[in-house]
């Protein structure tokens, strides 16, 4: 029933209703840019079966619009599962044990995996049983360093879990722009022990990095009134939240230009769960921080995932300006929804600088 759904919606997309909507509702700024999207907490989509077409609709849209859009990575949020190691779901906050919720979420990003590259980080509800009451993670079951997926080709290395495995809870990745720009991308897993982040900062500060710009994608960081989060009520210890990551990996590097992260709803409407700011590192290069998430958009935390939310990072040919586009698949698939499919408020749809 699913995979009829999801060919219904996409003989939407191209067939005969394509006509009577705006067939390209998100378009490129530049014709010779290049896209990154950025996906939000993918959790209400996996722990309900019923969401499950909406988040394989995000994954059909990318792979769709791939050429047209110039997208040559795909970052994810975390909490890519909302329990990563439930037997028994309760029916209330999702129906599906963890390990159907993961089997999904892996199938799912797998529509990508001879498409572009995607990267991903752990969240809070990656780790432990509900919500990181330890650091064991079902990551590297369905996630592994060996997967048959263009991710391994930008993937250069991992650091150690808890448990001293190097998987992809802590991983660095090296892409080139089509304009020749070098990035070097370093997933961290949730609030990050010390160990993990001292790793990260001799990496970042090594001299065959000097010359690129570095991307941290980490699940928590910031609000959607961009403050950094100082504390956090989890059962983990050694932890490393978004304050204390900028003071001790962030700030003190000098080529570090941008973070993303999702993890936070302060308030039900789009508002609360968008974030930016800008700040100078040590050596006076701007940093563009980024906190996008969507889950409880569409109904709140037991709703539908997110209303197909996602964004879309143009990379002009300057090398310099990012335009950020808000949009939603779910919403584009519709005659009567295309006009709600992307968002124009200032905080969904802006530019920034990259030094």
């Amino acid at each position: 029933m699913r995979k009829l759904i999801i060919l219904l919606i996409l003989a939407c997309l191209n067939g005969p209703f394509a006509a009577a909507q705006n067939p390209e509702p998100v378009a490129l700024s530049d014709s010779s840019s290049w896209c990154m999207v950025l996906i939000p907490d993918p959790q209400t989509y996996t722990k309900f079966d019923y969401n499950h077409p909406t988040f394989e609709l995000m994954m059909h849209w990318i792979k769709q619009n791939k050429r047209r859009l110039n997208i040559r990575l795909v970052f994810c949020t975390g909490d890519l599962v909302e329990q990563n190691q439930r037997t028994v779901p309760d029916g209330v906050n999702g129906n599906l044990p963890s390990d159907k919720q993961w089997q999904f979420v892996s199938d799912a990003f797998g529509i990508l995996d001879d498409v572009v590259p995607y990267i991903l980080c752990t969240g809070n509800h990656d780790h432990g049983f509900d919500r990181a009451e330890n650091r064991y993670s079902q990551l590297n079951s369905f996630f592994p360093a060996n997967r048959k997926s263009l991710y391994t080709g930008l993937l250069k290395g991992m650091f150690k879990n808890e448990a001293g495995i190097p998987t992809l809870e802590n991983a660095w990745y090296e892409f080139q722009a089509p304009g020749g720009d070098r990035f070097l991308i370093v997933s961290l897993e949730f609030n990050p022990r010390a160990a993990v982040v001292a790793e990260a900062k001799a990496l970042a500060n090594k001299p065959e990095y000097s010359e690129h710009k570095v991307i941290y994608l980490t699940h928590s960081y910031m609000d959607s009134k961009g403050r950094r989060i100082e504390k956090e009520g989890y059962k983990i210890t050694d932890v490393t939240c978004g304050k204390a990551l900028w003071e001790k990996l962030v700030e003190p590097s000098a080529n570090s230009s941008m973070v993303l992260c999702g993890h936070v709803v302060d308030e039900m409407s789009h508002r609360g769960h968008v974030g930016f700011r800008t700040d100078k590192n040590r050596a006076g290069r701007t940093v563009n921080q980024m906190m996008f998430n969507a889950q409880a958009e569409g109904g709140g935390w037991h709703g539908n995932g997110g209303d197909g939310w996602l964004r879309i990072l143009e990379f002009h040919p300057d090398g310099k300006t990012v335009t950020v586009h808000t949009f939603s698949p779910l919403f584009a698939v519709s005659p009567s929804t295309v006009g709600l499919s992307l968002r124009t408020e200032p905080y969904d749809h802006f530019s920034f600088s990259l030094e």
